[in-house]
């Protein structure tokens, strides 16, 4: 009974160490044990009473209680108690309370010991995943390193020191191909719980603030607020195009971007294997703006509808396929970045439709006049 009284009295001092370490109160971990303590009593014991189990935060002493509803006769002693017997405990008891009875099972000092550990090794995993899931939560939007362990065609996975990254197949870029053992670079997108409540880490490649985040990695004036990023579309594997602005007209953003010789806007795009990269210079007045969304073609006119932001947009005969782009992928990435509906017309096609709405109101016109007679 002594030693018990001693291994108990040193559970709780280890309790209150791993407070003060790892910051899991003492009364969560004395209930989660009293908690696991009620299945182990059942367990081990094979009983059917309702039983509660108290220890006392200041020395660790276990007491066991079965609790009986009084009853004018007890029908089964595990969980019935007579009005009688209960009166002898409590005379204000009658028909329809309970009683709690403390009662001392055989060698349980040992079972509440192991179950103690076993409860106190569990919490301890929570808390440790639970500072990892939320160190990595607060690094959602953050670029991250790692070593793939795992690559097929469905899944990729990232050993990033404490924990997985896991990059489903529509984060990866299409044109890349990923190896064991092969470090790269990803985007945390989210942080989720996976099996068993262990943190994992939602990671993309092929996500548009991936490019963001390059620049702004490469990029000094982007990372010091003096070089804003206002927008990025994105074909991952194939071209982006970021648009950028800067308050200080002593700044060139674009230039500043891609660096003298095109040395740090170089560094992303080796970053990407490859893929290209249109730094363009954002303006409010959205004529400008869309005109050079469509770089590299050479643009003519720019009509714009504010409100239904519609652009109608005017290139020369030769330069319509490079506006347009291979499969349309120079018009849709400007459409992304300007968040504005285009429709291109060459030099030619515009002359079209402009002649062919002035014939339609002619002939409008004529039947008109071909109707005002007859009803003359």
């Amino acid at each position: 009974m002594k030693r018990q009284a001693i291994d108990n009295k040193e559970l709780i001092l280890a309790l209150e160490e791993l407070e003060k370490e790892k910051g899991i109160k003492k009364e969560y971990l004395l209930e989660s044990i009293e908690t696991a303590l009620v299945t182990a009593y059942k367990r081990n014991f094979d009983a059917l009473e309702n039983v509660r189990v108290e220890m006392d935060p200041k020395t660790g002493a276990t007491h066991v209680y079965a609790i009986k509803e009084v009853m004018e006769k007890a029908n089964d002693e595990d969980t019935e108690m007579s009005v009688k017997e209960a009166q002898k405990i409590n005379p204000d008891l009658g028909e329809g309370d309970t009683v709690e009875v403390e009662i001392v099972p055989r060698d349980f000092g040992r079972i509440a010991a192991q179950t103690a550990k076993q409860v106190i090794i569990q919490k301890l995993r929570e808390a440790e995943r639970d500072i990892i899931y939320n160190e990595f939560n607060d690094r959602k939007g953050e670029i991250v390193s790692g070593l793939i362990q795992k690559a097929d065609h469905n899944i990729v996975v990232m050993d990033l020191g404490k924990l997985e990254g896991v990059m489903p197949p529509k984060e990866q870029i299409p044109t890349e191909h990923y190896k064991v053992n092969q470090k790269i670079k990803g985007y945390v997108m989210d942080v989720e719980r996976g099996a068993k409540g262990a943190p994992q880490v939602i990671v993309s490649r092929s996500h548009p603030d991936f490019v963001r985040k390059l620049l702004e990695f490469e990029i000094p004036e982007i990372y010091e607020g003096v070089i804003e990023i206002k927008s990025v579309s994105r074909d991952p594997g194939h071209r982006s195009k970021v648009a950028v602005y800067s308050p200080d007209e002593n700044i060139d953003p674009v230039g500043s971007c891609v660096g003298q010789k095109g040395v740090r806007i170089q560094n992303v795009i080796n970053e990407l294997n490859g893929e290209k990269i249109d730094v363009i210079e954002w303006n409010e007045d959205p004529s400008i703006y869309i005109a050079s969304a469509l770089l590299p073609a050479q643009i003519l006119a720019v009509d714009v509808k504010e409100e239904e932001k519609f652009a109608q947009v005017i290139v020369p005969d030769d330069q319509l396929s490079l506006a347009i782009g291979k499969s349309g992928q120079n018009a849709r990435l400007a459409a992304r970045l300007t968040n504005w509906k285009i429709d291109i017309k060459s030099e030619t096609q515009f002359r079209e439709m402009l002649l062919n709405a002035q014939n339609s109101e002619e002939t409008i016109e004529e039947n008109n006049e071909e109707n005002t007679e007859s009803e003359e």
